[in-house]
């Protein structure tokens, strides 16, 4: 073989190598890309159960809290019973008292209700209907308070309201 044929057959392979070569990157990029992808789509998976779970465990005592503010409404006919009959209701309030704590620290809170105001339908039952010379709709009493669970209405207020 002659010393150009040599060079001419050695620049043939070389094209031949380059394209070996770039087909290699192009298919370790692709590769890398996609990994780069399926990375990032399990973090977002994490993030998206790491909120699910926390929403799961703000709301998985509302059975418990449910049941408990049974039990606070007792506390507040038992008061209101002894306040009638014109006996000694501190121990009841302290026992009250604590109970609301402990729910408050679990995320309960009361809902506001304030007569003169709109029935709010999210946070508010109305009860009964009365004939009154204020707008159809307003809030005349309060009948039963309602609680909110970390923001999500878990027993609405019951309500009078305004024909």
């Amino acid at each position: 073989m002659t010393e150009e044929a040599k060079i001419q057959e050695s620049e043939e392979e070389k094209p031949a190598e380059l394209d070996d070569l770039s087909k290699c990157q192009k298919e370790r990029d692709e590769y890398l890309d996609g990994w780069r992808r399926a990375k990032a789509e399990l973090l977002n998976y994490k993030k998206e159960e790491n909120k699910r779970f926390e929403i799961f465990a703000k709301l998985a005592n509302e059975g418990l809290i449910r049941n408990l503010l049974t039990v606070l409404g007792s506390f507040d006919l038992g008061i209101s019973s002894l306040e009638k009959e014109g006996l000694d209701q501190k121990g009841m309030y302290l026992i009250r008292s604590q109970l609301k704590d402990i729910l408050k620290s679990h995320g309960l809170e009361e809902i506001a209700v304030s007569t003169g105001e709109t029935l709010d339908l999210a946070t508010q039952e109305a009860v009964v209907e009365i004939a009154s010379d204020q707008p159809a709709g307003t809030i005349i009493e309060e009948v039963e308070k309602g609680y909110l669970l970390n923001g999500r209405t878990i027993k609405p207020a019951r309500v009078k309201i305004a024909k």
